[in-house]
């Protein structure tokens, strides 16, 4: 997910309807100040579903990033935004087309956030959920794209604690 299709286009909100990246950082940033001594968890998760049928002989697939905050103990609020990946052929380009569209999400959202938050951060940690875990098809995986977001910075948590990609994301896919 490049910068531009991060900042353009709209994200989804069951409470708030449809909004802009702004309207969606105003959101959090509004909801981080309501309990500044609160602890909270910012997790990012992206699953996707194969769409039908191919286009011109690319396969491709509809992914779901969702971007969640939680107070830990009283609740939270999240969004999300569709998009679409091609030349998807196997599980393995899936499940790394997932991965790197919660990274990219994350490395433009992230700084995004905290300018807004202009230093004034409360408590929170942040975890990009990965949708593998150790039953299924995607257990020989797990040390590879563990792997890509640690590298990159983040905390990596995957099933059956990987909540914002297999469940909330998916709900929305």
């Amino acid at each position: 997910m490049e910068v531009s299709r991060v900042k353009n286009g709209l994200y989804q909100s069951i409470t708030h309807g449809q909004l802009k990246i702004e309207d969606v950082i105003s959101y959090i940033k509004a909801f981080l100040e309501e309990d500044a001594e609160a602890q909270y968890s910012l997790v990012i998760g992206t699953d996707s579903h194969e769409k039908a049928g191919v286009k011109n002989g690319v396969k491709s697939i509809s992914l779901v990033t969702a971007i969640l905050v939680h107070r830990r103990g009283t609740g939270g609020k999240y969004f999300w935004k569709r998009f679409t990946a091609g030349n998807i052929h196997s599980l393995r380009e899936k499940i790394y087309a997932e991965t790197m569209g919660s990274l990219e999400f994350a490395s433009t959202f992230v700084p995004l956030l905290k300018k807004t938050l202009n230093g004034k951060m409360p408590d929170y940690d942040l975890e990009i959920h990965i949708d593998v875990g150790e039953h299924g098809d995607t257990r020989d995986m797990i040390k590879e794209v563990v792997g890509m977001v640690t590298g990159n910075g983040y905390v990596a948590k995957t099933k059956p604690e990987a909540y914002g990609a297999s469940y909330v994301a998916d709900k929305h896919t």
